[in-house]
């Protein structure tokens, strides 16, 4: 059966975020935040790549003032390190959930529309799903 011939079902934005967390964490793991795999695989938000390198400073301008010169490169593996820090401190599963709480690098899953998250996850799995 081809992809447009499946039927879209319509669910709440609460279960499209709980079935788009299982998928991320399906990506993610202890060394790699969900704002790098997104980064390096292009895919969902596309983590740390959605901000120019100017972005990506101010965004993380603690840490830039800290290590003035450091590459993004650089700036980006300690980024991805305190994601993972603070779901540890936060106890939540993926950096977008502890973004919803403390928006400090973006705003978790309030950044996307209800029509981001249908996208996302037909990106990630295949399947339609229509999100209300």
């Amino acid at each position: 059966m081809s992809r447009t011939m499946l039927q879209e079902k319509t669910i709440s934005r609460t279960e499209a975020i709980d079935r788009l967390r299982v998928e991320l964490m399906k990506l993610a793991d202890d060394e790699n935040s969900v704002c790098k795999v997104a980064a390096e695989k292009g895919i969902f938000c596309k983590g740390f790549h959605r901000s120019s390198d100017g972005g990506l400073r101010r965004c993380y301008s603690w840490i830039d003032k800290r290590r003035p010169g450091m590459s993004r490169e650089e700036l980006e593996d300690l980024a991805n390190r305190w994601q993972l820090a603070r779901q540890e401190v936060n106890q939540l599963p993926i950096a977008c959930d502890v973004q919803q709480k403390e928006h400090d690098s973006c705003n978790g899953w309030d950044d996307f529309t209800n029509k981001d998250l249908a996208t996302f996850y037909f990106e990630l799995t295949g399947a339609p799903i229509a999100v209300a």
